[in-house]
């Protein structure tokens, strides 16, 4: 499967924001985006002004980068919440924040989506009690998400869940820390992702 390889940190200069893409070094003074705090390139300090579908197609980079997937398959994402009821770019939040790979990274089992990406696809994640090796399956309200047994002495498994009272776990998850074992309470509501996203633009964009 086609994946981005190249240096994460110039994907957060590019954005202008911090997207965490590299888990805890994004809160050390080691972070390449507090360092270097400008577009990547030989013109990058020279910030230029977006159009509005130059706005509309950073704002869809942002969010791209952000959950880690390619284009073809985050607009096959956004087509889906097209097609429900309610609000489109609402909808494709919560589309986007019921993905596998971001639950386990959700329930700190990660440090980054990469990771948790990594360990779905390497068979050490559990669903309801049974293997699921597709970082791209959306969860329901009442799933159990845990980790292997066999898996659960992983370093940066274990290493992450110590860090995870810092980084927090969002309200619609439950986490039992102790037992390698998280639960979809509720799916998120808007107020519930905090990350500073426009998906008005993304719609808008999508749109045209």
């Amino acid at each position: 499967m086609a994946r981005y390889r190249g240096p994460v940190c110039k994907l957060c200069r590019r954005e202008d924001q911090k997207l965490f893409l590299k888990g805890d070094r994004c809160f050390s003074d080691k972070c390449g985006f507090e360092r270097r705090n400008y577009p990547p390139g030989q013109h990058g300090q020279r910030r230029g002004k977006f159009s509005d579908y130059g706005n509309q197609l950073r704002e869809k980079q942002k969010v791209k980068r952000m959950y880690g997937l390619l284009e073809k398959q985050f607009r096959r994402f956004f087509l889906i919440a097209d097609q429900k009821p309610g609000i489109t770019g609402e909808n494709f939040l919560i589309l986007l924040e019921r993905r596998l790979d971001n639950i386990v990274y959700r329930l700190g089992f990660a440090y980054s989506r990469n990771q948790s990406r990594q360990l779905v696809t390497h068979n050490h994640i559990l669903v309801n009690g049974k293997r699921v090796n597709i970082p791209s399956y959306l969860v329901k309200v009442g799933d159990i998400i845990e980790v292997r047994e066999k898996s659960r002495k992983i370093p940066f498994v274990n290493e992450a869940l110590e860090a995870v009272e810092r980084v927090g776990i969002p309200t619609w998850l439950e986490l039992d820390k102790e037992n390698y074992r998280g639960k979809v309470v509720a799916f998120p509501e808007r107020k519930d992702l905090t990350m500073p996203i426009q998906e008005q633009l993304i719609v808008e964009l999508y749109s045209r």
